[in-house]
């Protein structure tokens, strides 16, 4: 419950749905009101939207993130660590150029992020532990490049190419025929890096190789293989476009 005096954020959310805020320290979000499954997480400077009017009896705040449009819901403690935002989100817009000029830097983001101890986590965007789009979105973020959050939602965002088209940097998409559920960023000569989970995968960050003759992780997401993507331009929000 919230015990503390948000009135003025109350108003604001209230009587605007424009306003934003800015987090404080890393926050989670989750999928729904119960707070019981990690959605995704807000690194400390990003930018949020309070959905609904604050209640006194509130456990949990409904809200949307502004640099992918994500949704969830926040502990209601947690409005203590936002602060309203002097200035809204302002997306950046990059060309195609610019963007491959900078593939270097977000694949150096993955290999660092292996390097460190780390385990999968569903919903995880914010280091050590991410999940599998997780890690794409901080890594490309990382750089200045925001992608959308899941990874059916990246594969949609992408521009497809084919797998003998495949550069560094762009997206490896694996799932069923119906939609993507998993994703890695790949490093050339056949590989790609991923945050893969313990029943198929290595609970953590780790290189896997395009084929059905390498290592049993690599046969298994080999044989999910949707196809692959290129990030061709940055996420624009729904209300800037």
């Amino acid at each position: 419950m919230i015990s503390q005096d948000y009135s003025q954020i109350n108003q604001r959310s209230d009587s605007s749905n424009s306003s934003q805020y800015r987090c404080q320290r890393d926050l989670s979000l989750y999928d729904s009101s119960t707070l019981e499954r990690l959605a995704t997480q807000a690194a400390t400077g990003r930018y949020l939207q309070i959905l609904s009017p604050i209640l006194s009896n509130a456990s949990a705040i409904e809200v949307r993130l502004c640099e992918d449009d994500y949704p969830g819901w926040i502990a209601a403690q947690d409005l203590q660590h936002l602060t309203l935002a002097t200035v809204p989100y302002q997306p950046i817009g990059f060309s195609e150029v610019e963007i491959r000029a900078k593939i270097p830097a977000a694949i150096a983001f993955t290999r660092a992020a292996m390097s460190q101890p780390n385990e999968y986590l569903w919903g995880g965007t914010v280091g050590p532990n991410y999940d599998c789009s997780g890690l794409m979105q901080a890594a490309f973020a990382s750089v200045g490049i925001w992608l959308p959050r899941d990874a059916y939602q990246q594969e949609g965002f992408t521009q497809p190419i084919a797998l003998h088209d495949l550069q560094p940097g762009d997206l490896v998409f694996f799932g069923s025929a119906q939609k993507a559920t998993h994703v890695g960023l790949y490093l050339g000569d056949n590989q790609y890096i991923h945050s893969s989970g313990k029943d198929q995968g290595h609970n953590g960050i780790e290189i896997d190789v395009l084929s059905n003759q390498s290592t049993p992780v690599s046969c298994t997401y080999y044989a999910q293989l949707r196809g692959a993507g290129r990030v061709v331009a940055a996420y624009q929000p729904t209300q800037t476009r």
